[in-house]
């Protein structure tokens, strides 16, 4: 088991530090992780052009040290040449393009060899655009799933939303400004009208929220279309409890193209009653 402490001096202790950067204001940056990146023996960027500039801009050298590029498409290929350097007893620093590690971001097949490894993982945290937009929401933050981004395709999408529907909290996801309208769309279809906050641009020149209930947020996203980064947050749905009559309207649509034991199966899931609840019903109406 991996036991990692917390260092505490200026100078490193070996391991992977994992440090926030700014989501768009560039001096969003915590002392910490500005400590971190000017000491580490090694460093890692999701971008490092992004990582570059940075540490410009807060007059950090790089003191010959190179940034190693690691992001998804060469993991495979950068994460061997990064866990050597841990295991040499180094200390390496990674930062995504901007944000969190970890939170919709790289690093996290990295952290898991590194904890196999038995090499220390530490967090400087930071900027998130998920606790962002929480922040400014005004929904409730007591319990809340972030989703991340949902699948592009419609049934997809669908199936995705489907599986927040009963969630017992705020949901926090991620859309392009190209698709937030569809986006938008279904979840008034699968997940009703809810209240829910548009978060773009956070922390940037733009910023701006535009809170509703979703039916009036969608309004607006038609008239007019917003750029840049999307953070969606949904509020929680009211209970509903289907009535007896709804689920057997919904069983005898099912059984005109399912046998009894898949359209069971099927409303069963739908309404989240139990499964056999749902076959008796369905074998009396189908004998109808």
């Amino acid at each position: 088991m991996t036991r990692a402490t917390s260092p505490l001096s200026a100078s490193l202790a070996p391991g992977l530090y994992l440090v926030a950067t700014p989501i768009g204001a560039a001096r969003d940056i915590t002392l910490r992780g500005l400590d971190i990146l000017g000491a580490a023996d090694m460093l890692a960027a999701e971008d490092t052009r992004t990582a570059r500039k940075l540490m410009e801009l807060h007059g950090i050298s790089r003191d010959g040290r190179q940034i190693v590029a690691y992001h998804d498409h060469n993991g495979p290929t950068a994460r061997p040449r990064l866990l050597a350097a841990l295991q040499e007893g180094k200390s390496v620093a990674y930062v995504s393009e901007a944000g969190t590690p970890m939170v919709a971001d790289p690093g996290y097949q990295l952290v898991r060899d590194a904890h196999d490894a038995n090499v220390p993982v530490f967090a400087a945290p930071g900027a998130s655009a998920v606790l962002s937009a929480l922040c400014v929401a005004g929904l409730p933050t007591d319990r809340f799933y972030f989703a991340g981004f949902p699948p592009s395709s419609a049934k997809a999408r669908e199936t995705f939303l489907k599986g927040l529907k009963t969630i017992p909290g705020t949901l926090v996801l991620y859309e392009s400004p190209k698709r937030i309208s569809e986006l938008l769309k279904a979840c008034l279809i699968v997940l009703g009208d809810r209240e829910c906050a548009l978060c773009r641009e956070l922390t940037k020149k733009f910023e701006e929220t535009r809170r509703g209930m979703m039916s009036d947020v969608l309004t607006s996203v038609i008239d007019h279309p917003p750029k840049g980064e999307i953070v969606l947050v949904i509020g929680e749905g009211a209970d509903e409890v289907a009535s007896e009559g709804d689920i057997e309207a919904a069983l005898r649509e099912a059984l005109q193209t399912l046998k009894v034991k898949e359209a069971a199966a099927m409303i069963a899931e739908d309404f989240s009653i139990p499964r056999r609840d749902a076959y008796q019903m369905a074998l009396k109406l189908g004998d109808k």
